[in-house]
């Protein structure tokens, strides 16, 4: 299939690409920026005027539902709903179903994945086997079968020393960590962020102490261990300005931020909105603000979808008992760029890095970015188009989105993975 992109804004932050050149693709791959190859002939033309010509987006943390599920339409409807936004690649946890706490269950996405052919999926290995927090999983050969980290997933390994001994085993593979900091005992039976609204709502409050808490043990065993690690899903000011000092002294560490956590904050729950009960649960206004902050000095280095389809009827409950989680990986470009308009200071070569280049280092792989001989992995967005949010047009199995209602400026119109257009909003 060859492909050609015409008189589009290509913007590519890893390889500081901001022009309108054109773009040819043949065989899965760019074969050039800008001259058209001798004797090339196109299949299919893209004019891109007035539209940016993007690499595609790699979200760092997603959930498809249970990848090994007989229900091959829900996955094949996440997949459809990270092309809509450009999303091309993604980091799935090890806490899916199956866990992939074996190179077999790694065997097993990789070939889930391929039959849908719609989206690069890089899974993360287990820590411990069956998520247990006990017994090591066996992370060398987790690594050998494709794994590019390792994680517990949400589940907290509660054992300081089998923590110790996984960040040492981890280190040892030349393997990044990735860890979601929750102190399970102080969270509790918590649903919201515990401050004004979580008195005036009634509701079980999480404070900010069960993310710093955990956040500043798993600090000191890096410093310990020196393993490279990357701190997922940040919620709270004061957790960045403990990875801000942390990296000051030297550590090898990342991090990265949900989208949610970047507009909403504990306001938005209202009237017992379900809608707005997430994992991390979403902050005050100042715990947002800092997360932005951290987003311009480079504290965080990633924005993640933390895209977490929902059925209907457990979001139906009152709002304590309903599953935390939302719809958000199809809206995700729209909304980086959206975050220029709450005040940042972020130019948008440095709000594209975000969810391209950055995340793409962070996971080790030779994804998001535009260069000749690479990956033809593009995303095609238009500015002057807008994106309503409603949940009755959602392309993800779960209906449920805090941003039902929201209008948004620009849309993504194409999708290329490997070469293939997998996606074209016309």
């Amino acid at each position: 299939m060859r492909i050609s992109i015409k008189n589009g804004r290509v913007l590519c932050p890893s390889n500081n690409i901001d022009d309108k050149i054109n773009v040819f693709i043949d065989d899965a791959k760019i074969v050039s920026l800008n001259k058209k190859p001798s004797g090339f002939k196109s299949d299919i033309d893209i004019n891109a005027k007035d539209k940016i010509v993007l690499p595609g987006l790699v979200d760092i943390c997603a959930r498809l539902g249970e990848i090994g599920s007989k229900n091959n339409g829900t996955i094949k409807d996440e997949l459809r709903a990270a092309n809509s936004s450009g999303v091309t690649s993604i980091c799935v946890p090890p806490d899916i179903y199956p866990i992939i706490d074996t190179p077999a269950a790694v065997e097993f996405i990789n070939r889930r994945a391929s039959q849908f052919s719609q989206t690069n999926i890089f899974p993360l290995g287990a820590l411990t086997q069956k998520l247990r927090g006990e017994e090591l999983a066996e992370m060398f050969l987790l690594k050998a079968a494709g794994c590019v980290g390792v994680s517990n997933g949400d589940i907290a390994i509660e054992n300081t020393e089998v923590l110790r001994r996984s960040f040492e085993y981890a280190k040892s593979c030349d393997l990044t960590v990735f860890i979601f900091a929750e102190d399970k005992k102080i969270k509790n039976n918590g649903v919201v962020h515990e401050g004004a609204i979580s008195t005036r709502l009634g509701l079980p409050a999480i404070p900010e102490t069960a993310e710093t808490i955990a956040i500043s043990k798993v600090l000191l065993l890096i410093e310990q261990t020196n393993v490279r690690a990357h701190f997922c899903r940040l919620s709270s000011g004061r957790s960045v300005e403990l990875i801000r000092e942390a990296k000051k002294n030297g550590a090898q560490i990342t991090a990265d931020v949900p989208i949610c956590n970047l507009h909403l904050t504990d306001m938005d729950i209202a009237d017992y909105d379900s809608n707005c009960h997430l994992r991390p649960p979403l902050r005050d206004e100042s715990d947002r603000v800092r997360l932005v902050e951290g987003l311009v000095d480079g504290t965080i280095s990633a924005v993640c979808s933390n895209h977490q389809p929902v059925d209907a009827n457990a979001k139906s409950a009152p709002f304590s008992l309903t599953q935390p989680g939302a719809s958000t990986i199809e809206h995700i470009l729209p909304l980086i760029m959206h975050i220029k308009k709450l005040g940042s200071e972020l130019s948008l070569k440095e709000s594209i890095s975000l969810v391209t280049s950055k995340p793409a280092s962070i996971l080790g792989i030779e994804k998001g970015m535009l260069k000749e001989n690479g990956d033809a992995d593009i995303c095609i967005f238009d500015p002057n188009k807008n994106t309503d949010i409603n949940k009755s047009n959602l392309l993800s199995a779960g209906k449920n989105t805090p941003f039902g209602g929201w209008e948004l400026d620009g849309k993504v119109t194409h999708t290329i993975l490997g070469g293939k257009l997998v996606f074209n909003s016309d």
